[in-house]
Formats: structure tokens, sequence, C-alpha cells
């Protein structure tokens, strides 16, 4: 009977010689036999008391293999772990100064890298205004001919007040009234391509070209009940779903962070006007600096004026920006107003629109003192008209009356001249009349 070896492997047959210069350590090989003591590699720290040589890979220096110093290193790299995670892209207090403030020019998208992790847009609430407002009963038409499935979890919302539909990846879709469509966990080119393509033909006042985007990052809590804001991010509380299988609880929390997202989009619409309509108006202030000399139109200031209320109106009263509650949360639960209050505080709606209305009422006393300034100008104009003709009147009476005096003169120098015509004429005739008598009595 053959006696029983060792199976040293291929693995360890190969391995270099404890003396070796340059061992090769098998760290990554896995051994399932055991393995002599001599083709285990050797360490480097095996000959050396130096510091730096005794750090190989993940191999602790000596010293430092007691469980509070390694427990303490865990701590710190933990820590620094902490430490070096990047902030979030989508915080909400970034969405709300980047949609007071306009957002910047997007740079070049960078190379496709392969994906690794979830899919993209699967923990992103997108919001698009793209219109003044929708036709709703189209929007409905559209998504039913694009396979959509309208209100899935029975929502108890009319048509005109929200469009619920829901795809076959689970994203679900919330279509406003006031022209903002907004996606929960899905793509940014779906997103974009149903709120630009899809869904135009039911746009009333479209606006691609100034359209606006916020978005934002959720998580799912399935231990919580309840939905809120935690610090930057909007946490579903799913744990009735998970339990009792019922989606209602969350799709109606969702549609209350939707219409406040929905309101900060449209918000920021407006906010884009104003800064434009402003810098369209930026010369007004430097031309009344140079006094009324300065060209201005009435018809330029009276559109100005006109763009001005339109947008004051929109802020105001024709959509819902200003009211602390919408129609549609009415007749709803609390906690449903309780989850709107809360995205728009976190957005700082109501900083922003009180922000907004003191640029409105700049604006409105700029075209105000240039509507004076204006008025004053032709005043003053009519009144230097007046004036003007008042002296064109006078000299043309000055120059009537001198020429009645001078046919005045003119006709009283003719009765002189007749009177002294007539007196020569008598002068002559008495001569004539004595030269003839002293004639007669020679």
């Amino acid at each position: 009977m053959r006696p029983l070896l060792p199976n040293l492997g291929p693995a360890a047959r190969s391995a270099p010689s404890v003396f070796s210069p340059t061992p090769r350590p098998f760290l990554s090989q896995r051994h399932f036999h055991p393995t002599p003591t001599a083709s285990i590699p050797r360490r480097r720290n095996f000959f050396t008391s130096n510091v730096l040589l005794q750090q190989d890979g993940n191999e602790p220096p000596r010293g430092a293999v007691s469980g509070k110093k390694a427990d303490d290193g865990n701590a710190a790299s933990q820590s620094a772990q902490k430490k070096r995670k990047p902030p979030l892209k989508n915080s909400l207090h970034r969405v709300a100064i980047v949609a007071q403030k306009g957002v910047p020019a997007k740079p070049p998208p960078p190379a496709a890298e392969p994906q690794t992790g979830a899919t993209e847009g699967s923990s992103t609430v997108s919001a698009v205004c793209v219109a003044e407002s929708f036709d709703m009963d189209r929007v409905e038409d559209i998504l039913k001919n694009h396979g959509f499935l309208l209100d899935p979890d029975g929502n108890g919302f009319e048509s005109h007040e929200v469009v619920h539909a829901r795809g076959l990846s689970s994203g679900d879709i919330f279509v406003f009234p006031s022209g903002t469509v907004v996606t929960w966990a899905l793509p940014p080119d779906v997103v974009n391509t149903l709120a630009t393509k899809h869904l135009l033909p039911a746009a009333e006042t479209p606006f691609v070209e100034n359209k606006e985007e916020e978005d934002l990052e959720f998580l799912v809590d399935p231990e919580q009940e309840q939905s809120r804001v935690s610090g930057d991010v909007v946490v579903l509380g799913t744990r009735r779903e998970v339990e009792a299988g019922d989606r209602l609880e969350t799709t109606l929390a969702k549609i209350a962070f939707s219409s406040g997202l929905a309101r900060s989009t449209k918000l920021a619409v407006l906010e884009s006007s104003l800064t434009r309509y402003l810098e369209s108006t930026r010369h007004i202030p430097e031309r009344l600096s140079q006094g009324l000399r300065a060209p201005l139109s009435r018809g330029m200031i009276l559109q100005k004026a006109g763009e001005l209320l339109n947008l004051r109106s929109q802020l105001n009263h024709y959509n819902d920006l200003t009211d602390a509650l919408p129609d549609i949360f009415w007749d709803t639960e609390e906690k449903l107003e309780t989850y709107y209050a809360k995205i728009g505080k976190a957005l700082d709606v109501g900083v922003r629109i009180k922000t907004l209305n003191d640029k409105m009422t700049y604006a409105q006393e700029v075209v105000g003192v240039a509507q004076g300034v204006l008025d004053t100008s032709e005043k003053m104009s009519s009144e230097a008209h007046s004036t003007r003709l008042e002296w064109i009147i006078i000299i043309l009476i000055a120059i009537e009356v001198a020429f009645e005096l001078r046919r005045l003169y003119m006709e009283r120098y003719d009765v002189f001249q007749d009177e002294l015509l007539a007196e020569l004429r008598a002068l002559r005739a008495e001569v004539r009349r004595g030269e003839k008598g002293e004639v007669v009595s020679k």
C-alpha cells in the first residue's frame, strides 16, 4: 500500500524557494489542500525591522495587530470614506438656487461609461415645464396611444387636475395643467422625449427653447409608513405598500411631492422670463440718466409695460403659484398638504416668490418713471410747440400791421401828392393869368 503523501498541488510545486531573492507571493490563490511550510511565500517583514517595508499591501505593520488599534483603523477608514463622500448633485437647496438664478450652460456630455449599478434615473425625480398650459384631454389621448396605463392606482383626482400614467418599467408620470411633466425613476432621455415631443401637441403656448428642468433624488424606505423630506432627499415611506401591496398611499405622496416640484419649475420659468425682461430694459435707466434728450419710444415703453403686467398676472392670478395650498388638495388628507408644504419649504418657493415680486416692483418703477419722463417730455415739447406757434402768429400780425401802415402811408402820400399837384396847377394858372394881363395892359 502506497503511503499517503501530501498533495502539494501545482501552485505549491511551482512556488519559489524560501531563499529565493525575488519571491512571488500567491496571496490571491486559494489552496484546497494542506501546503508545506517550505512552499508558503515568505513575508517581506520577516527579516526586516523597517516600518515602510513591513507595510505590504493589506498587511498591517508590526505592533498594529491588537484589537483596539484595528478597530481604530477601521473607524478612521470609515470616517475618511464619509469625508470623501461627494455631495449630492441634485440637492433641494441646489435645485432652488439653480431655479432662481437660471440654469447655466451645460458642458458637453462625457463619453459613455459602462453601467455598473442601477439604471440611470432610477432614483431621480425630474420635472420639465415646456408650455404655459396643457390640454388635459389631449394629454390622456396621447398617453393612451403610447401604451401608458392611466390612473393605475385609482388616486381619485380628476383629469383636469393631474394625469397619472405608468409604463412597463414602473416609472410614474404626472402631467399637470400648468404645462409641467414630473416623472419618477425614468431616464433623462425618456423624460426629455416625452415632454418635448410626445406631449407637445397638447401644449398651449409652448416654449421648448426656453424650457425649465429640475431634478432631485429620492429614496424608498420600506420600514416607514409616512413619507418625508430628509435633508436634501425625498424619502418615500412604502411600508403599507410592502405589507398590503397597496400602492395608493405611495402614489398620493408622489402626487403631493410632484405638485410641489411642478410649482417650483413653473416659478423657474417666470424667473427666467423676468431675467430676460430685465436684460431687455437695462438700457432704460442709462438713457434716463442722460436727461430728456434720451431717445425713448412710447411704443417700446407701452410694450414693456404690457409684458410686465403679463408676467405679474401669471405669477399672482392665472396660476396656483402664490396659493398656500392648490385646489387639488382641498378635499384630501392632511398629510398630503404636509408633503406639499415640506417640498415647497425645501425649495424656498415662498422666498423666491417674494424676490420675484420685488423684482417686478422694481421693473414697474422703471417703466413708470420712463412713462413719466415721456409725459413730461411730450408736455414740454407741446408747450414749446405752442410757444413757437404763438410767436409765429405774433410775427404774422406784426407783418400785417407793417403792411397796413405802409398802405396808410402810401395812401396819405398819394393825397398829399394830389393836393400838391392841384396847388401847383393853380399857381401855374395864376401865373399864366398874370402874364396875360400884363400883355393886355401894354
